[in-house]
C-alpha cells in the first residue's frame, strides 16, 4: 500500500513446502537453544554462536535460515557435506575464499534500497568494491572440485561492466546523503563542471566585482553581501548615500544605509542560485540512471548473493568443524541414529579448562527404539538429550558433527518436551503446559521422528505422574503407536521394568559415586538403571542448611521404614518355590474364558486359588 515500486525486487516466486524441511515447533527451538538462550534470550551460549564464524551479514542470516530449516534430502545433504569436507581440507583455498568474501558488502540488502531509491552514493560504491571482491572469488574457481561449489561459483556475477560504470560516475568518497550533491566524479559531465566552477568561483567573482564598484562610486565603505530573503545586495551607508549612481536599484532601507542591485549583480545572483539547484538536478539524473541500470541486474545480482550466502556458511562449517574437531557424518535414510564419542557444541565450549565427556547414542526402529535415562539431577541426562538432537540438526543443516563418528539417519521432525514452565496468561498450569505439548507430540511424531521427553508427568502426583509417563512409552512402543525414536528421562525407577515388557526399550543410566555424605557426577552413560537418584545429595551441593539436609535424611528414613516394599533399589529374583507357584496359578486362570464366566463361578476360582496358595505357603 505504501511502496508500489517495491514489488519490481520480487523478481522470483519459489513454492516450498514444510515437508521440505525439518520440522520443530518454536517451543522445540527454544529448548534447544538454536539462535538464542532460554535464560537471557543471548546469542552466546545457543548452537547459532558455536557455529558462526561467517565473514558477511548475508553469510549470518543465511547460517540462522540453515538452522532453523535442516534439510531432509540426503543427497542435498551430502553434497553440503563434500563442500565442507573440501573447505575443511583445502587450508589454502578457504582462506583465499575468506579473504574474498571480507571484501563483499551485503548487497542484498544494497538491491532492496535501490529499488525503494533509498540507496546513497556510498551504497554505490560499495557495490563496485564488492564487484573486485566476487573477482577474486571467481579465480579460485580452477581450484575447485565439489559440485555444490562449483555450482555457487557459477551462480556469481561480479558485474564487471556495472562496477566501471558506477566507478567512472561517482567520485571514490562521495557524501553520505544525496541533497548534500558533490558526489558526481568530476569529468563525468561538462555541463556539472562548467557549474560547480561557477559555484567554486563565485566568491571570487563577487569580490572583483565589489572592488570595481568601490573604483567606480569612490565609496570605500560599500560591500557586497548576501541573505536568504533578498538574495545579493550592494550595501552603503548613510555618509556616502550622495555617491551611490543611478543604476543602482534600491531593495531595502537599514538603520545604517541603504541597500541595492544591480542588473549585473543580478545575473550574478540568478547564475550562482540556479546553478546549486541545476547542479543538484543534474546529479541526481546520473545517480538515478545508475540505479536503472542496477536494477535492470536485479535477478542476477539476487542470485549471487544467495551464492555467496551459501558459500559464506559453508567455509564457516569447515572453520568451526577444522577448530573443533568435530567429524563428517554419514547421512542416508536409514532409521539409524548412531553417534560415538558425541558431545555437546555448546557446552564444551563454555567450560572453563574442564574436559568434556564424550557419550555414545544408539537409536533406531527396532531393538533401540526408546531409550530411559535415569540418574541424578545434575549428572548431565538433559545435556545427553540435546546433544543428540543438536547432532541430528547439525548434520542435516550440512554441517560436521562433535563426534569421533556419526551415522545419522534422516528425521523428519524433532519433538522436546523440556523444562518446566505455567502459561498465567492463558490460566494454564506447567502441568497442563506439560501435557499439552505431549498431545501435540504424540498426535504428530512419525516412525522417522526424534523425541526428547524429560521427566513427564513430574508436575502432578507420584503416581498420577508415573502413570502417565508409563503410558506414553507404551503409546511410542506399541505394535501400531507412534514408533518414533525416543529418548526419555526420569526419575521414576519403577518405569525400567518396562525393558522387560517392550524388547525395544532399553535402559541407560548417568554414572555417579557417593562419596561419604557427597556425589562425584561421572558425565558417562552406562547401560542399566540408575540404584538411586541422590536427591539429598545434590541439594546438599547446592546450598541447602545442614539442618535442611539432616532434616531430609531423617524424613526419607521414616518414609521408607513406613513402604518398605517401595524402597528404592534394585528388586531380589524369586525364589524357586514363588516361581512355581506362579507358574501353577498362570496354568490355572490361562484357559478360563471371561465372556462367559458367571459371577459365582468367578467367586469359586478365586476361593480355590486363595485356598491353595494359603496351603503352599504354610507348607514352605
Amino acid at each position: 500500500n505504501t511502496q508500489f515500486g517495491g514489488a519490481d525486487r520480487m523478481v522470483t516466486l519459489e513454492v516450498y513446502t514444510v515437508a521440505q524441511y525439518l520440522r520443530s515447533a518454536p517451543q522445540c527451538r527454544k529448548n534447544l537453544e538454536l539462535t538464542e538462550t532460554i535464560m537471557s534470550s543471548d546469542r552466546r551460549g545457543s548452537l547459532l554462536w558455536v557455529l558462526d564464524s561467517t565473514v558477511t551479514s548475508m553469510g549470518r542470516r543465511m547460517l540462522r535460515s540453515c538452522i532453523e530449516k535442516p534439510l531432509l534430502d540426503p543427497a542435498a545433504i551430502n553434497q553440503r557435506l563434500n563442500a565442507v569436507e573440501e573447505l575443511k581440507g583445502g587450508i589454502v583455498l578457504r582462506s583465499r575464499l575468506r579473504d574474498a568474501l571480507r571484501s563483499v558488502f551485503d548487497i542484498e540488502r544494497l538491491m532492496t534500497r535501490v529499488t525503494y531509491r533509498s540507496c546513497s552514493p556510498r551504497d554505490l560504491i560499495a557495490f563496485s568494491r564488492t564487484s573486485k571482491g566476487l573477482g577474486q572469488i571467481l579465480e579460485s574457481a580452477p581450484l575447485i572440485k565439489s559440485r555444490l561449489l562449483q555450482e555457487l561459483l557459477r551462480d556469481i556475477d561480479p558485474q564487471t561492466e556495472l562496477a566501471e560504470r558506477i566507478d567512472s560516475t561517482i567520485s571514490p568518497e562521495p557524501p553520505a546523503l544525496l541533497k548534500d550533491g558533490g558526489y558526481i566524479k568530476p569529468g563525468f559531465s561538462r555541463e556539472i563542471d562548467e557549474i560547480r566552477e561557477l559555484l567554486h568561483n563565485s566568491r571570487n567573482y563577487l569580490s572583483r566585482m565589489e572592488q570595481e564598484l568601490k573604483d567606480k562610486t569612490g565609496i570605500k565603505s560599500l560591500r557586497i553581501g548576501f541573505n536568504k530573503v533578498f538574495g545579493y545586495y550592494i550595501e552603503v551607508s548613510k555618509a556616502n548615500l550622495e555617491l551611490v549612481p543611478d543604476y543602482f536599484i534600491r531593495r531595502q532601507t537599514i538603520t545604517t544605509g541603504e541597500r541595492y542591485i544591480t542588473e549585473e549583480l543580478k545575473e550574478l545572483e540568478n547564475r550562482i542560485l540556479g546553478g546549486n539547484e541545476r547542479v543538484i538536478q543534474l546529479e541526481r539524473q546520473a545517480f538515478d540512471q545508475l540505479c536503472d541500470a542496477m536494477q535492470q541486474r536485479l535477478e542476477a545480482i539476487q542470485r549471487t548473493a544467495k551464492a555467496v550466502s551459501m558459500l559464506d556458511v559453508l567455509c564457516s562449517f569447515a572453520c568451526v568443524a577444522e577448530e573443533y574437531g568435530y567429524c563428517r557424518p554419514a547421512v542416508d535414510n536409514s532409521d539409524v541414529i548412531y553417534i560415538k564419542n558425541g558431545r555437546h557444541p555448546v557446552v564444551e565450549n563454555v567450560l572453563n579448562g574442564e574436559m568434556f565427556v564424550p557419550n555414545d547414542t544408539v537409536l533406531d526402529c527396532g531393538e533401540n527404539l526408546v531409550n530411559i535415562i535415569t540418574g541424578p539431577n545434575m549428572a548431565g541426562k538433559s545435556t545427553y538429550m540435546r546433544q543428540t538432537a543438536l547432532i541430528v540438526v547439525m548434520a542435516q543443516m550440512g554441517s560436521f558433527v562433535p563426534a569421533s563418528e556419526a551415522r545419522i539417519g534422516v528425521v523428519d521432525a524433532i519433538f522436546t518436551r523440556i523444562g518446566s514452565a505455567d502459561n498465567i496468561f492463558a490460566g494454564e498450569s506447567t502441568f497442563m503446559v506439560e501435557m499439552k505439548e505431549v498431545a501435540y507430540t504424540l498426535r504428530n511424531a512419525t516412525a522417522k521422528s526424534l523425541l526428547i521427553l524429560d521427566e513427564i508427568g513430574r508436575g502432578t502426583s507420584t503416581y498420577d505422574g508415573m502413570s502417565i509417563a508409563r503410558a506414553v512409552i507404551e503409546t511410542i512402543c506399541r505394535e501400531g503407536g507412534v514408533g518414533a525414536k525416543t529418548m526419555f528421562a526420569t526419575h521414576y525407577h519403577e518405569l525400567t521394568d518396562l525393558d522387560s515388557v517392550f524388547s525395544c526399550v532399553k535402559n541407560y543410566n548417568i554414572a555417579a559415586k557417593k562419596r561419604g555424605d557427597g556425589i562425584v557426577f561421572l558425565r558417562k552413560i552406562v547401560p542399566g538403571p540408575a540404584d538411586d537418584s541422590y536427591g539429598i545429595e545434590v541439594a546438599k551441593l547446592a546450598g541447602l542448611p545442614e539442618e535442611t539436609i539432616s532434616a531430609a535424611k531423617r524424613a526419607l528414613s521414616d518414609i521408607e521404614k513406613r513402604a518398605p516394599s517401595e524402597k528404592r533399589g534394585p528388586r531380589l529374583p524369586l525364589k524357586e518355590s514363588e516361581l512355581r507357584r506362579m507358574k501353577e496359578i498362570f496354568a490355572k486362570v490361562r484357559d478360563v474364558s471371561v465372556e462367559t464366566l458367571t459371577p459365582l463361578e468367578a467367586m469359586y476360582l478365586l476361593n480355590d486359588l486363595s485356598t491353595e496358595a494359603r496351603a503352599k505357603e504354610d507348607e514352605d
